[in-house]
C-alpha cells in the first residue's frame, strides 16, 4: 500500500483556488447551461482560462506553461466545476496529452504542441477505448505497422475507437495503438499523434443522454498514413508512457467529480437555509441536515485523496500515484453521485427543474463512476495490487 506525508495545501494553492473560483463565478452554471443547450462550446471560458495561465499550469515553463504539476491543474478543474462550468477537455488535452508529450515527446513534438496547449490555441483528444476492449487494454486491436523498412518509414494505423471526447474541436488525437514486437511477435502498446484531417481518419458523434458541451465520438482509422515522427516516445516503452497519461486522467476525473459534487451541495445547502415549509427552514431538520453534512464529509475526504495522488504523481512516484489515483477517482465519483442525489432530494420537485440545473447532473455524475475506468475495475486493482488478494481478471 502506498504511504505518504498528509498533503496540506500551500498558500500558493489556496490563492490559485480563489483566483480560479473568481473566474468561474463570472461564467457560472447559466453560461454553461446556455452553451450546452445551444450546441456551442465553452470557447470564451477556455480562452480566458488560457490567457490567465490556468490551462497550461502543469506544463513546463520553457514551452509556455506554468511549471507546476497535476496538483495545480486539478485545482483549476475542480474550482471551475464547483462554479458550475467544468472544462472536460482539461482532462484530455493538458493533463493526458500534455503530460505524455512533455515527458516522452521529441523536442519537435514539444515545441509543436505544448505552447498551444498552454495558450489555448490547440487541443488534442485521447483515443484508447474500443468497442470490444472496454477496460481490458490488452485487447486493443488498433494496430500500427511500418510501410517500409528503417526508422524513417511511415506508419499505417488501422482500427476503431469509441467514446472519444472532443474530437470535433481537437486539432489531433493521441491514439493508443499496438505494434508487433519483432523479437516475440506479441503486440505492444504505442502512442501516435493523428491529425484530425488525416486521410483515412473518420469520426462520427455518438448520441448520448449526457448533457455537456463536449461530444463523444466513434473513430474509424482506415490505413491512416502517419510519418515516422507521429510516434510519441519509445516504441518499446509503451506501457510506461501509457500510464504516465492514465494516472493524471484518473486524478483529473476525481477533480471533475469533486467540482460537480461541491456545486450540487452548495445549491442544496443554500436552498435548505432559505426554504421554509413549516416554522423553520428545512435545513433545521436533521433528516435534511445530516445527509448534506455526510455529503460534505465524503467530498472533503475524496479531496484529500485527490491531493495525495497528485502529490505522489508530481513527486515522480508513478507506482504510488497509480494506487492513489485509482482510489481518488473511486472516492470522488462515489461522493459526487451521493451529493448530487441528496441535492435533488433536498430541493424536491425543484431539483428536477431546468431553473436549478441539478437534473442534468444526475446523469453526468454517473460518468465519473464509469469513465475512464469503472469502479469495479478499481476495486479489482485495489484488491489485487494493494491487498495482495488473488487476481480475478
Amino acid at each position: 500500500m502506498s504511504t505518504g506525508t498528509p498533503v496540506v495545501e500551500t498558500e500558493e494553492h489556496t490563492a490559485l483556488r480563489a483566483a480560479v473560483a473568481a473566474l468561474g463565478a463570472r461564467y457560472g452554471r447559466e453560461y454553461f447551461a446556455a452553451v450546452t443547450r445551444e450546441g456551442r462550446h465553452t470557447n470564451e471560458l477556455w480562452a480566458e482560462a488560457a490567457k490567465l495561465g490556468y490551462l497550461g499550469v502543469n506544463l513546463p515553463e520553457e514551452y509556455g506553461g506554468g511549471g507546476g504539476g497535476i496538483a495545480e491543474l486539478a485545482i483549476v478543474l475542480e474550482e471551475l466545476g464547483a462554479a458550475g462550468c467544468p472544462l472536460l477537455m482539461m482532462v484530455v488535452s493538458p493533463a493526458i496529452c500534455g503530460t505524455v508529450i512533455a515527458r516522452f515527446g521529441t523536442e519537435e513534438q514539444k515545441r509543436q504542441w505544448l505552447p498551444g496547449f498552454a495558450d489555448g490555441s490547440r487541443r488534442m483528444a485521447f483515443g484508447i477505448t474500443e468497442p470490444d476492449a472496454g477496460s481490458n487494454s490488452h485487447r486493443i486491436t488498433t494496430t500500427a505497422r511500418r510501410d517500409g523498412t528503417g526508422d524513417d518509414a511511415d506508419w499505417l494505423l488501422t482500427g476503431r475507437k469509441v467514446f472519444i471526447s472532443g474530437v470535433d474541436i481537437a486539432d489531433a488525437t493521441l491514439i493508443v495503438g499496438r505494434t508487433e514486437d519483432a523479437r516475440t511477435g506479441r503486440l505492444k502498446p504505442c502512442l501516435f499523434i493523428v491529425d484530425r484531417g488525416a486521410p483515412g481518419f473518420g469520426f462520427r458523434p455518438i448520441d448520448m443522454e449526457v448533457s455537456a458541451p463536449e461530444k463523444q465520438f466513434e473513430l474509424v482509422l482506415d490505413d491512416v498514413r502517419l510519418p515516422a515522427d507521429a510516434l510519441v516516445g519509445d516504441e518499446d516503452a509503451g506501457l510506461l508512457q501509457l500510464f504516465a497519461g492514465l494516472n493524471p486522467e484518473r486524478i483529473m476525473t476525481a477533480a471533475f467529480a469533486l467540482g460537480m459534487g461541491r456545486h450540487a451541495l452548495a445549491q442544496a445547502v443554500d436552498y435548505a437555509r432559505t426554504r421554509t415549509v413549516w416554522k423553520d427552514p428545512i435545513g433545521a431538520h436533521q433528516a435534511i441536515a445530516h445527509p448534506l453534512a455526510q455529503a460534505h464529509i465524503e467530498l472533503e475526504l475524496a479531496g484529500l485523496m485527490t491531493q495525495k495522488a497528485a502529490h505522489l504523481y508530481d513527486a515522480g512516484d508513478d507506482m504510488g500515484a497509480g494506487e492513489a489515483a485509482n482510489m481518488a477517482k473511486y472516492a470522488a465519483a462515489e461522493a459526487a453521485v451521493r451529493a448530487v442525489d441528496q441535492a435533488v432530494h433536498t430541493l424536491g420537485g425543484n431539483g428536477l427543474t431546468r431553473e436549478y440545473g441539478l437534473a442534468t447532473m444526475i446523469t453526468a455524475s454517473r460518468v465519473a463512476r464509469i469513465a475512464p475506468v469503472s469502479r469495479e475495475m478499481i476495486l479489482n486493482f485495489v484488491s489485487h495490487q494493494s491487498l495482495g488478494l488473488p487476481k480475478s481478471y
